[in-house]
């Protein structure tokens, strides 16, 4: 208890001088977006609005950490360890509740990195919050958003230059990328809201969409309500165990952060973002049947996207279809005949045991796809999902034991297929922790709502993965992970059995003060590919290597400028070939005065990329819920600027101008993308009111 008194003291009496206060930690978007940028990876495709509005929301609403049951929010997020989250629980039962933020200094797995990190979406209160729910109070302490967003391309693409005899092929609609959503929240209760979006090349309230927007998208969703535990209306995500067996909405990869790799399912939860296939729409519920036993069911069905090769009945929608289309584009005539092709149905249920350490739950499905799939098989893809109904069972595991926490899944499908994955995450000292993965996903294991951690995806996989997280002293820390995998069977590109490689990614980070910090990166890709050199009846392999140097530094000059700037060269090489090279440098400026209404970043970079082999990823910052990692190949220079001013702490406004200036480039993109010229530039504006 001494040292907590210590704890508690040195809080009031030295906050100024601890490095993270409240009042110094950085600007709100600043603080989310370096969040996402870390945890996530290399991909532009990924949809991470979800992710965004949990943390936007839990900036604006912190949690407190006295409330144990929403602390567990954070675990959505990354945000909190399990190992952290047993920690406090156990701390508060043996000491009572915290007295302040500062006490978490004492409690076994934070340090101040981490305590860093949570800071600005938590809080401590010595009163906890157990409304009285009525009508009063839930209008009382709710919040209303709405937001709008447009996206328009200004230089033209073919797909909207083509004469109308070509309507089979040109863009029908405008190149407006429209978005509109309404969202109302009662703490972290109650969600209700609805979205709408128009994609670029897309009619609007004419031709094929004369209900206007292309995508519609509504939910409800309450949590906490005595023994119901979860209950979904409309559209929803499900996440269960490590991702085998269930696992609707965002997982992370491989990133820097090695916790990552955990899965931390969150059940059942709203859906209000745009991606238009990953998503379940219906009904759940879960219920809490004892303290510790839970059953949950679920229930989805809706119209998506198919390859229509033949159709047998018109009038019964009874198709052919070869394969899914998950691109959400409806702008010419091929695009808008796969639209809604076929009726896909999911249901089925769990049950969950659950205690202060230990997770058991058990998962069983069924699907069902209309129409007749016929893929086109080949002998690397034979073993692939080509039927129209299929069942999946798993069960999943998750074990804390003071510094250990225990985790896995193992599940089959309806083949006969199997998968499972094991790991540990460990914390050896309050300076170092490390990770182990191991996972064994069969040739034949068939899931298409399965989101395992793998390199490629959750079948045909084996693998081991390492990772570690050292804090050398108050200003180093070294971060890394290794990973190997095979593919037993064939795979796209790869015509031989037990292909494999290995993936290494190591950071060294260096903090002298709230004010600098700067990290180096290196990360070696490895992997077994067909050699497309040598013209050959039979396949000969090499390896396909890529590297990445990084160094990144950021700054900050005054209270409201900060500066970063990084560099990052990559080479690439297949076989003997010549290696290829990228190379990308810029300098990023954020201007965020305090007590000021208005704030921007900007950024200019040079690259110089051979070839798309040699692509260089950097995210950039955007609007508001809007994540964008782009890739950076050829020649040239690219700009961008993001302006906001805030009104009255109700209204929001968002500008952006992005522009890529090509060097030597007479056309940009290809087919009905195609740009006539070396540029290419984009306007995004967006609206947000609060009440």
């Amino acid at each position: 208890m001494k040292i907590i008194k210590f704890y508690i003291i040195l809080g009031i009496l030295c906050s100024s001088q601890c490095g993270y206060s409240q009042e110094e930690s950085k600007e709100k978007n600043e603080i989310i977006e370096q969040r996402i940028e870390y945890i996530g990876g290399e991909n532009e495709s990924i949809d991470y609005t979800t992710l965004f509005d949990n943390l936007y929301y839990f900036y604006d609403h912190p949690i407190n950490l006295n409330n144990i049951n929403d602390v567990e929010s954070l675990l959505e997020v990354g945000l909190i360890s399990d190992l952290q989250l047993l920690s406090l629980k156990m701390h508060i039962a043996a000491n009572n509740k915290l007295m302040t933020i500062y006490e978490l200094q004492a409690v076994q797995g934070f340090d101040r990195e981490s305590i860093r990190n949570m800071l600005p979406f938590v809080k401590v209160s010595q009163e906890l919050f157990t409304p009285n729910v009525s009508l009063k109070e839930i209008l009382k302490n709710s919040s209303n958003e709405v937001y709008l967003r447009n996206i328009r391309d200004i230089e033209q693409k073919k797909g909207y230059s083509l004469k109308e005899e070509e309507d089979d092929k040109r863009y029908l609609g405008s190149p407006d990328k429209l978005y509109i959503r309404y969202r109302f929240r009662y703490l972290n209760k109650i969600s209700l809201g609805f979205t709408a979006e128009k994609d670029q090349g897309e009619e609007f309230f004419k031709g094929s969409q004369k209900k206007g927007f292309d995508y519609y998208s509504a939910h409800f969703f309450m949590k906490d309500f005595g023994r119901l535990k979860a209950l979904a209306v409309g559209d929803y995500h499900f996440q269960v165990g490590q991702g085998l067996t269930l696992w609707s909405g965002l997982a992370f990869g491989k990133s820097i952060d090695i916790s990552s790799v955990k899965r931390n399912a969150v059940g059942i939860r709203q859906y209000a973002s745009a991606d238009e296939n990953n998503f379940l729409r219906g009904g759940a519920a879960t219920f809490g049947i004892t303290k510790n036993i839970s059953f949950s069911a679920f229930y989805s069905r809706k119209k998506i996207d198919a390859n229509i090769t033949d159709t047998l009945d018109f009038q019964n929608n009874d198709v052919v279809f070869s394969s899914f289309q998950n691109s959400g584009f409806h702008r010419v005539t091929a695009e808008l005949n796969d639209k809604d092709a076929i009726q896909e149905t999911h249901f089925g249920g769990r049950v969950e045991f659950q205690n202060q350490a230990l997770k058991i739950g058990a998962t069983g499905f069924a699907s069902q796809y209309g129409g007749e799939f016929s893929r086109k098989l080949s002998f690397y893809n034979q073993f692939e999902f080509s039927n129209n109904k299929n069942s999946v069972f798993g069960m999943d595991y998750n074990y804390v034991h003071r510094n250990f926490n225990f985790f896995g899944e193992f599940s089959r499908s309806e083949n006969g297929g199997l998968a499972y994955v094991n790991g540990l995450l460990m914390s050896l000292d309050p300076r170092f922790s490390f990770t182990i993965l191991h996972r064994n996903y069969g040739k034949d294991y068939q899931n298409l709502l399965s989101n395992g951690f793998a390199e490629s995806n959750s079948r045909n996989e084996k693998g081991i993965y390492m990772g570690f997280d050292a804090k050398l002293n108050r200003q180093f820390s070294l971060t890394g992970f290794i990973d190997f995998f095979t593919f037993p069977w064939l795979k796209f590109q790869a015509y031989s059995p037990n292909t494999g490689g290995y993936d290494y990614n190591v950071q060294l980070t260096y903090k002298k003060s709230r004010n600098f910090s700067a990290y180096a990166r290196v990360r070696y890709q490895n992997k077994e590919l067909n050699n497309s050199a040598i013209e050959s009846s039979t396949y000969q392999l090499v390896d396909e290597k890529r590297t990445n140097y990084r160094l990144n530094l950021s700054y900050k000059i005054t209270d409201y400028l900060t500066l970063k700037n990084r560099v990052e060269v990559v080479q690439y090489q297949k076989g003997t070939a010549d290696k290829e090279m990228g190379f990308l440098a810029y300098q990023d400026v954020v201007f965020k005065p305090k007590s000021k209404p208005y704030s921007f970043t900007a950024r200019y970079a040079l690259f110089d990329v051979e070839t798309y082999n040699a692509r260089v990823y950097a995210y950039e910052n955007d609007v508001l819920y809007y994540f964008y990692i782009p890739a950076y190949y050829k020649v040239g220079s690219r700009f961008y600027l993001t302006a906001r001013y805030k009104y009255r702490k109700k209204f929001d406004f968002w500008i952006r101008y992005g522009v890529w200036n090509y060097r030597n480039e007479e056309t940009i993109l290809s087919g009905l993308e195609e740009i006539q010229g070396n540029i290419r530039s984009d306007v995004k504006v967006v609206f947000r009111y609060l009440f």
